[in-house]
């Protein structure tokens, strides 16, 4: 990597340090329900409008069950407010009811955390689909992520009831959104918007374009010369009227909680990679602060519950270096360029005048530093935001977005789900120790069991059977084979990497492939719903457990997991496992189309 990319590497990291810290310490103060009474009198009136009582802790399974009619209501609110919108207000543009496929796939993907969108976002969704359906969402997902989160590190911090109480769901959802997502997300909507971040409910503005007087072209007479006026000056054609519509609305607002809740869902089409999401270098640093700002915050709430910080920099340091070399690995390889574009005379090379590289796809105002970290934050998390298209990446800087996220979305990952993800890792490290020296595995205190495993393998193997079964049926299946515009290895990997985000919950896409579909919106909609809740629910199983066994002393005997070995382990498994599945199918696209590139 060029000197540039290593000090905005280590800028960035930097910071998010500096503003994880302290955020950590409210996460902790949240999850260990440790709550100042002036908070508590504020939140009173919500608990007692929903007809709960915080204090009152859930069996794991009650937990669960409210958590999934929560948010299957909200998917529900979501079709039916979709389906609505030509008829509601706030719909300067007139937009139409959304298609019944894309409505459901659309209101499975804010739902489930994913923001997967097969449409295009100003030429579909009216103002108030965006803020009362898609906004909400964005908080109401990310709170449940959170709340999942909390409820495995009660499971780990609790001495043991043997009841299986994990928390209040109802009380988690609040307090995360009232003291966690609804401030940080205000001030970060402000910053964006002094940064030029649009945030209106004006009507669509029809604008004049530079074209239109910029190349008037001087008119000829009869003989072919050009034709003068009484004073010699050259007569001009008429300007022929040149005009672009600009989509107007309220999207800081949008933009910020997105990028917060590792959303990813943009207000256009484009993405943060239009100038009205994301405008300066400025904002694009903020913006891929926000999505990591969480997942780490709550590495160092985990240490604090339960009692030790070490743990909490362990994880931390395990996601780290996994998130550094991807970032080691996407720069270099878009930084090397195209090789097709070099026998055509393209100078690629890096200037005063230019960031050299393969620029295709890619913002003049980013570069190939900001594109490519940017690329690796948003697949690290489960965000899916991309200020660069994926599709126009070089096969191994696109095989590294998509490697991310089939390691299972723990580098860093979502709020809460990168968290109670690499904790699901953790588990099983500890086991395979516990195999290789013959003692019963234990992670803070807690014996990990065969009930445990059976849960962990079922969380850990639920994504890659939705990823490589879905794959399989859409590249051999009839209505799947026909959205695929790019027919060969790259095509296989549009298909691999719509999968790949769908059933992790990440969203972003490779394009090029043409998925708005029935058959699609279908597909992607039933892997999200999946890849989210049938792993929340074997999670939720294990924090019962857990949270029901008694903590065991720190014996001779006992397995460190705060140290250096325990990090490289954590790694390594999550390599191991989360890597392995997919090696075949990232052999049919990303490796043999980079092998035929550079032959």
């Amino acid at each position: 990597m060029e000197t540039s990319a290593w000090v905005l590497l280590a800028l960035f990291l930097g910071a998010l340090l500096v503003l994880a810290w302290p955020l950590g310490k409210l996460l902790a103060a949240l999850c260990g329900e440790r709550i100042p009474r002036w908070m508590q009198r504020v939140e009173a009136p919500l608990y007692r409008l929903a007809g709960t009582k915080p204090e009152q802790s859930m069996h794991w399974l009650r937990y669960a069950l409210a958590l999934l009619a929560f948010n299957a209501i909200g998917a529900i609110f979501l079709y039916v407010l979709q389906r609505l919108q030509g008829a509601l207000p706030f719909n300067p543009a007139g937009m139409g009811a959304v298609s019944p496929d894309s409505a459901f796939n659309t209101a499975v993907s804010f739902v489930a955390n994913t923001n997967w969108q097969g449409y295009g976002g100003e030429s579909t969704m009216s103002y108030l689909t965006q803020m009362l359906g898609l906004a909400v969402q964005n908080f109401l997902s990310a709170a449940t992520g959170i709340a999942v989160a909390f409820a495995l590190v009660r499971g780990f911090a609790r001495r043991g009831d043997g009841k299986g109480l994990v928390g209040n769901f109802w009380a988690d959802v609040t307090r995360v959104t009232l003291w966690v997502l609804l401030p940080i997300s205000f001030v970060l909507a402000l910053c964006l918007a002094g940064q030029g971040v649009i945030q209106n409910f004006d009507a669509y503005k029809t604008v004049q374009t530079v074209e239109a007087t910029a190349f008037q072209q001087p008119k000829n007479g009869a003989d072919g010369q050009p034709l003068k006026d009484d004073k010699g000056a050259p007569v001009m054609e008429d300007a022929t009227t040149q005009t672009q519509t600009l989509a107007m609305g309220p999207v800081a607002s949008q933009e910020a909680i997105k990028m917060l809740g590792t959303n990813g869902g943009g207000f256009f089409n484009a993405n943060s990679a239009h100038p009205y999401e994301n405008p300066t270098a400025f904002s694009n640093l903020l913006e891929m602060l926000a999505i990591f700002l969480i997942p780490a915050a709550l590495c160092f709430a985990f240490g604090r519950v339960v009692g030790d910080l070490r743990q909490g920099w362990a994880v931390l340091a395990a996601m780290t270096v996994l998130f550094v070399v991807a970032v080691i690995a996407v720069t270099p390889a878009e930084q090397a360029g195209n090789p097709l574009l070099a026998p055509l005379g393209v100078d690629q090379m890096a200037s005063a005048l230019q960031s050299g590289g393969n620029m295709e796809g890619k913002e003049v105002r980013f570069g190939i530093d900001a594109s490519a970290l940017f690329a690796a934050v948003t697949t690290a998390a489960s965000c899916g935001a991309v200020n660069a298209m994926h599709d126009s990446l070089t096969p191994l800087g696109g095989m590294v977005p998509m490697v991310l996220m089939q390691l299972g979305e723990v580098v860093f990952g979502g709020v809460g789900s990168g968290l109670y993800g690499m904790l699901v890792f953790a588990m099983l490290a500890v086991f395979i120790a516990g195999l290789m020296i013959g003692r019963t595995p234990e992670y803070l205190g807690k014996k990990i069991e065969v009930r445990e495993m059976k849960l962990i393998s079922i969380a850990i193997l639920v994504t890659p059977i939705l990823v490589l079964a879905g794959t399989a049926l859409a590249v051999s299946a009839g209505a799947g084979k026909v959205g695929i515009a790019n027919p060969g290895a790259h095509g296989f990997s549009e298909v691999l990497y719509a999968l790949t985000s769908a059933a992790n919950n990440n969203g972003s896409a490779f394009a090029g492939l043409s998925a708005n579909t029935p058959f699609y919106n279908g597909l992607l909609g039933l892997a999200m719903w999946l890849g989210r809740f049938a792993m929340i629910v074997p999670v939720l199983a294990i924090a019962g457990a857990l949270a029901a066994k008694k903590r065991l002393p720190v014996t001779s005997g006992t397995l460190p997991t705060h140290g250096p070995l325990f990090v490289f382990l954590l790694i390594g498994t999550v390599l191991l496992v989360g890597l392995l599945n997919y090696v075949p199918a990232l052999a049919l696209g990303p490796i043999v189309e980079h092998l035929v590139l550079w032959k």
